[in-house]
């Protein structure tokens, strides 16, 4: 079993990356974490493309807003799991959290990430993780904006150790950092 650790910016090629590393598994199971935005065209398009891209074969799970639905497919699949993205988890789990007017921001997420590099750790099959790498753009001017920076710097490497492979994709090439 590989459990493997995708990141990269936006448009990087992250998600097509890590999609190839499932090729001829089966079964998979892709869990989407993005949530509906009615009324936004362009986030549809977006969602559109991924479900384009996905084989007829795969199974989806649409976790959408809901942080638990993630957790409880690494606790019950027995096949190949491939998550898209965990910064649309923790956004749901920062929400959850009541993190963004929090004193402790960040901080909140702690058990929630907590549990899910535990489920990581213990899943039996191989999995694939994409995030989204925040480490190298400015500091974000609002607090919200600096609230998931952080959280999301600090899951990526707490998700890195729990991972056998870590790769970083920019401009759709992927170099591999463990």
């Amino acid at each position: 079993m590989t459990r493997t650790l995708v990141l990269g910016g936006v448009r990087s090629g992250k998600s097509a990356w890590a999609e190839s590393l499932l090729d001829g598994a089966d079964p998979v199971t892709y869990v989407a974490t993005a949530p509906a935005r009615d009324g936004d065209p362009d986030w549809a398009t977006r969602v559109e493309a991924h479900r384009r891209r996905r084989p007829d074969g795969w199974v989806t799970v649409e976790a959408g807003g809901d942080p638990d639905l993630l957790l409880a497919a690494l606790r019950t699949s027995t096949g190949a799991i491939l998550v898209d993205d965990l910064g649309n988890w923790l956004t749901a789990s920062l929400d959850r959290a009541g993190a963004w007017d929090h004193p402790d921001g960040a901080r909140t997420v702690d058990p929630a990430i907590e549990a899910l590099v535990g489920a990581v750790t213990a899943f039996p099959a191989p999995l694939v993780l994409v995030s989204p790498e925040v480490g190298w753009g400015v500091l974000p001017a609002t607090r919200a904006g600096r609230v998931f920076t952080d959280a999301q710097g600090g899951l990526n490497q707490h998700v890195a150790t729990a991972c056998d492979r870590v790769t970083l994709v920019v401009a759709g090439l992927p170099m591999t950092l463990k």
